[in-house]
């Protein structure tokens, strides 16, 4: 199993290995049966970074990957 935690800047390299387990077609991929967990922080619901790709992988792979987000500033309105 892997842990993954991003908070923002730091998410291009879980981002190419989870394609690399994922998306591409790679022996590493074909032979992974863990669960790889994505922790992502961002400051706001309009700062989710890549998360059509994220929420592809949930779809195609739901026993392999596992995303959460950690959401620093989310406001409702401009007054918070």
């Amino acid at each position: 199993d892997l842990i993954m935690v991003a908070t923002g800047t730091g998410i291009a390299p879980y981002r190419s290995f989870i394609r690399r387990l994922f998306v591409e077609k790679t022996p590493a991929g074909a032979a992974y049966t863990g669960q790889a967990w994505l922790f992502l922080g961002v400051a706001n619901s309009d700062s989710l970074l890549y998360d059509s790709e994220w929420q592809n992988s949930l779809k195609a792979f739901p026993d392999n990957f596992r995303l959460d987000y950690a959401l620093s500033r989310e406001q409702n309105n401009k007054a918070g």
